[in-house]
């Protein structure tokens, strides 16, 4: 059967934040596939690149070419992916996609995340809802964006991020598990809560002497966190290892004992299940879709965000009971199994190819009149 032409609309790395890993891997995915998939990027390099360091004008800037970007993709494609978030992203990158798909009278799919949902729906519902109900599909990564939206009669189907299981494998050596080394794979901003995480090793830092903490990851919130750090006393225990690409951070993982997610607003993020795959328990806060994805003491331990001497104490239960690692493991890898493209893929293909069909129903229609 003939796979459908996929217009593809979102943001790719750098940064490396989840949506645009997202984007990135579903791209080489379908092309593997054997499907033709024309990629917009809603995050290019503005021209000329001095206008990348202004930041209220470099959208505007992106945005008269990125409007004829997407009318051309509107034109060659016979399904639109658009991957949407909240704020400004939603107003200057989804938006723009999801009106030219439907002027081309293109089927669309709204493929919408973000922790920050309940919170721009509470203020932006009245522009932001009659444009996602003329949709085609409206998916989203978890239950907890489907009950947000359901709460504004917007149905959604849940199709999972993927994660690929290939790069992220357990390790085969069992040193890491034994080690006191705790590894955090954020982006450097405040909404992920890192200077929660060290706060929390601080007040570990006596109990474990050999305790240390590697954070990937970069942002605006590099240098105070630096600082934190030396005012905490445990400076010589963090590293900052700035960016990484997918294979560092999957090594990353195999050489941890433990994955520290501290956010303070999250959905359903790509990091836990990637550390998920390669065998490391998972201390998380229970924020947003985070416990919609996992369970406190079957597949994590779970924690309130803000709450050093909270996360501190799961720390420390993980880092002293075998048996609670490997249970949690264990059930997390079943998990992040059934996050695998073998398991997603087919939801995809069958969503494009259906609605592929259904728009080449609707043309023979209307040339029938």
């Amino acid at each position: 059967m003939r796979r459908p032409r996929v217009g593809l609309v979102g943001p790719l790395p750098p940064p490396a934040g989840g949506m645009a890993n997202q984007t990135r891997q579903l791209e080489e995915l379908l092309r593997a596939e054997g499907l033709e998939v024309r990629l917009v990027r809603t995050n290019a390099p503005c021209r000329p690149a001095w206008l990348e360091q202004l930041r209220g004008v470099r959208g505007i800037a992106r945005l008269l070419p990125y409007l004829g970007q997407l009318r051309a993709l509107a034109r060659e494609s016979e399904v639109m992916h658009v991957m949407a978030n909240s704020g400004w992203a939603w107003s200057l990158c989804a938006a723009p996609a999801i009106r030219a798909a439907i002027r081309g009278c293109i089927p669309v799919i709204v493929n919408y995340r973000g922790g920050f949902a309940r919170e721009f729906l509470a203020q932006s519902a009245a522009r932001v809802v009659p444009l996602l109900r003329q949709a085609d599909e409206v998916v989203v990564p978890s239950r907890f964006l489907q009950q947000v939206f359901a709460g504004y009669d917007v149905a959604c189907c849940i199709i999972p991020n993927v994660v690929n299981v290939e790069t992220f494998r357990p390790s085969s050596d069992a040193s890491g598990a034994t080690s006191q080394h705790i590894v955090v794979t954020r982006n450097l901003e405040a909404i992920y809560g890192i200077d929660v995480a060290l706060r929390a090793v601080a007040l570990l830092a006596r109990e474990f002497p050999q305790l240390r903490l590697s954070i990937a990851g970069t942002g605006p919130e590099r240098n105070a966190l630096e600082r934190l750090a030396g005012e905490l006393g445990i400076a010589d225990r963090v590293r900052f290892t700035g960016r990484l690409d997918v294979q560092a951070v999957a090594q990353l993982y195999r050489d941890a004992a433990i994955a520290l997610n501290s956010s303070r607003v999250d959905n359903t993020p790509n990091s836990v299940l990637e550390a998920a795959a390669t065998g490391i328990p998972i201390v998380s806060t229970d924020v947003g879709g985070v416990p919609y994805l996992l369970e406190h003491e079957r597949t994590a331990l779970l924690v309130p965000p803000d709450d050093p001497a909270c996360m501190a104490a799961a720390l420390t239960r993980l880092l002293r009971d075998p048996s609670l690692r490997s249970e949690l493991t264990s059930n997390a890898t079943r998990l992040a199994q059934s996050c695998s493209w073998a398991v997603i893929r087919q939801q995809w293909l069958d969503l494009y190819s259906r609605l592929a069909r259904a728009r080449g129903t609707a043309a023979v229609s209307v040339g029938v009149r």
